[in-house]
């Protein structure tokens, strides 16, 4: 029997798809890469293994995941400041390549002859495995059953799951696509399609409505070192309980929703609804201690680099070589970045109050107005002179 490893998440779509390979000859291996989408309300990992057997998988694979996620996609993302179109933190984006890498390790392992996906042929998911494992190991077929099956519709493979008894957990009434993982929520399809509709509370999984009854803020203190996030409050942590820790203390003050229309890789325009507490809370601390440390030059052009490492994440070129080459100039920026930033979280806002580094480089005495002011203001009308004079006639 010709085997095929499938990226199993548990939802709808790749419950059925493991189903649907069976009936097309396939002996099917699924692959549960653990990102901590089993942490807080997320899905218990067993139930995940329950429901890949009793839709006809062989074997099942679960593999924690969640150190290298965070050391290897996330700290990198971090420190490149990649936010895609000012608002997406690239939570889901950023799990691809590091499953599809699991992927095609499984398939050697497995001697299998292909690996299959859930995506769809509107998504940018199948472009973030697919590119991965074709850079990986292009003797490897590619099998993505959504863009090829019967089904035109969610609610045509909720009939067809119920039918075969594949236990989902997914209504008519509540038809969302999520993504979860440690660093974020993806949350898409349903009343969302409609771009009038306002995303109901339901949608949302680890963030409280910015409305919630609380009457004062949070302030949390968070300190790098090189660019990692190292402690909060003066206790140290491991990344993964930081980024937990941040998760829940965002959640409950409404921090990290954004409701973006993106540009999908394929050309067309989505919206999607995100919720990412420790990610923003992370990212803003992130850029406000940059600002402190970093020179105006290379904060200015490091702003072209982030912007183009989002682009490059999202579009799934991880493993490409101008990311690579992006990852060693961010790497060289780093070396500074170290501090500690406080923030007020308040009613969905996450706002810096405070910063400290020994590498500052702002000077009170050089920018203050008041009577310890030392900056020379006798100079400037002859820098001004001189920084006009290409542009006079």
């Amino acid at each position: 029997m010709k085997k095929v490893v499938l990226a199993y998440s548990g939802g709808l779509d790749t419950s059925c798809i493991v189903k649907w390979l069976t009936d097309q000859g396939w002996g099917v291996v699924c692959f549960v890469a653990d990102l901590g989408q089993g942490l807080g309300k997320g899905e218990d990992l067993g139930t995940i293994e329950k429901r890949a057997m009793a839709a006809g998988a062989l074997k099942v694979y679960i593999k924690d995941l969640q150190k290298e996620f965070l050391d290897d996609f996330i700290v990198p993302a971090l420190k490149a400041g990649a936010v895609y179109e000012g608002k997406y933190l690239l939570a889901t984006a950023l799990g691809r390549p590091l499953i599809a890498k699991h992927l095609v390790a499984i398939a050697h392992k497995e001697k299998a002859e292909a690996i299959a996906h859930g995506c769809t042929g509107k998504g940018n998911d199948q472009v973030r495995f697919e590119v991965t494992a074709g850079i990986l190991d292009p003797k490897l077929e590619i099998i993505a059953p959504v863009r090829i099956w019967e089904f035109k519709s969610r609610d045509e493979e909720i009939n067809y799951a119920q039918m075969h008894n594949i236990p989902i957990d997914v209504t008519k009434k509540k038809p969302y696509s999520i993504d979860r993982n440690i660093w974020g929520i993806s949350i898409e399809a349903g009343i969302l399609e409609d771009l009038a509709n306002e995303p109901p509370e339901d949608a949302y999984m680890i963030t409280k409505s910015p409305t919630h009854q609380v009457t004062y803020p949070k302030y949390v203190e968070v300190y790098f070192e090189e660019g990692i996030p190292k402690k909060i409050d003066g206790k140290s942590y491991s990344l993964k309980n930081l980024v937990v820790h941040l998760n829940e203390v965002g959640g409950l003050h409404g921090v990290g929703r954004s409701d973006l229309v993106e540009n999908r890789l394929v050309g067309i325009k989505s919206r999607e609804i995100y919720e990412a507490p420790a990610a923003t809370i992370l990212h803003t601390a992130h850029k406000e201690l940059e600002c402190l440390v970093l020179d105006r030059e290379l904060a200015h052009f490091k702003e072209i680099i982030s912007l183009r490492y989002s682009e490059l994440v999202y579009n799934g070129l991880w493993y490409s070589p101008l990311k690579e080459a992006l990852d060693a100039f961010v790497q060289s920026t780093q070396k500074n970045v170290t501090g500690s930033i406080k923030l007020k979280l308040f009613k969905g806002s996450c706002v810096a109050v405070s910063r400290k580094s020994v590498n500052s480089l702002y000077k009170k005495e050089l920018s203050t107005y008041g009577a310890e002011d030392k900056f020379d203001q006798s100079l400037a009308e002859g820098f001004i002179k001189i920084w006009g004079m290409p542009y006079k006639k």
